[in-house]
């Protein structure tokens, strides 16, 4: 029985440890009475040289691009196609939202689910017509010119 415990401490790691005040069999010690220099030549030390912007030794790091911002246009007729935009919104797309084409009740389901989706993303749901959003994310901003123009009708959009 003891022997089935030791294995069970050997494999979770709880197996007592070596005491070190035991004598080991077979093993005499170390025992080093040389003091002073342990053999090593004198050798003349240099500090090492400062590196040099732009030569040999320097540092190239490529700092990434900005990404591309993506406008999608999408124009939804069931609840059904909120998946597909839910999964522009997580990969940081803006989505601009025409509801023209469906009922008032998928609409509104829409407009609530994808308003959470947003929410969730750190992102904004904005209206810029009668039955048009705006969706963007945490790091777009529409404000200002753009916005008025929208509103305004002076900007088309084409699915």
């Amino acid at each position: 029985m003891s022997s089935f415990i030791d294995k069970i401490r050997t494999i979770t790691g709880f197996e007592p440890e070596d005491e070190y005040g035991e004598k080991m069999e077979g093993y005499e010690g170390y025992e080093d009475d040389h003091y002073g220099h342990g053999g090593y030549a004198d050798t003349d030390y240099q500090a090492p040289s400062p590196r040099r912007p732009g030569g040999a030794g320097s540092n190239v790091v490529n700092m990434p691009q900005k990404a591309m911002l993506q406008v999608v246009l999408a124009k939804p007729e069931r609840f059904d196609d909120a998946s597909a935009i839910a999964d522009n919104l997580n990969e940081k797309r803006t989505v601009v939202l025409n509801l023209e084409s469906a009922n008032r009740d998928v609409a509104r389901r829409l407009i609530d689910f994808l308003s959470g989706v947003a929410y969730a993303n750190g992102g904004q749901l904005k209206r810029v017509a009668n039955s048009t959003f705006i969706i963007t994310p945490y790091n777009v901003n529409v404000s200002g010119d753009l916005l008025d123009e929208i509103e305004s009708g002076a900007m088309f959009f084409q699915s």
